[in-house]
């Protein structure tokens, strides 16, 4: 009886959790942004579930909080390196547009 109050719960709530943010980190392009982030997630996650399957709840627990901050920090690098490239992309067609006013004003 003592031995069963002492099980940990499986973690699916954590597990569940883990799989979106990967899902959300790979939607983010994480594979090209982020690769070796994205890349440890999905190892945790595989683990996690590994080690959920045999019944290690305690460290399918842990391997799922891994993943998701793994997979978060993959999308938030990502997203950085998006809008990073946005910004280029502008200062780039502000220059071109002050080149061009500069022209217009020579005339």
């Amino acid at each position: 009886m003592l031995a069963s109050c002492a099980t940990v719960p499986p973690p699916t709530s954590e597990l569940n959790t883990a799989q979106q943010a990967v899902v959300r980190a790979t939607g983010a392009d994480a594979d090209q942004y982020a690769r070796e982030q994205i890349e440890l997630a999905r190892q945790a996650l595989s683990r996690a579930q590994s080690a959920m399957a045999q019944g290690d709840n305690d460290n399918a627990r842990a391997y799922a909080l891994a993943a998701a901050a793994d997979a978060d920090l993959a999308r938030a690098l990502s997203l950085e390196a998006l809008a990073t490239a946005q910004v280029a992309q502008r200062r780039a067609e502000v220059q071109r547009l002050r080149r061009e006013l500069q022209l217009e004003d020579r005339r």
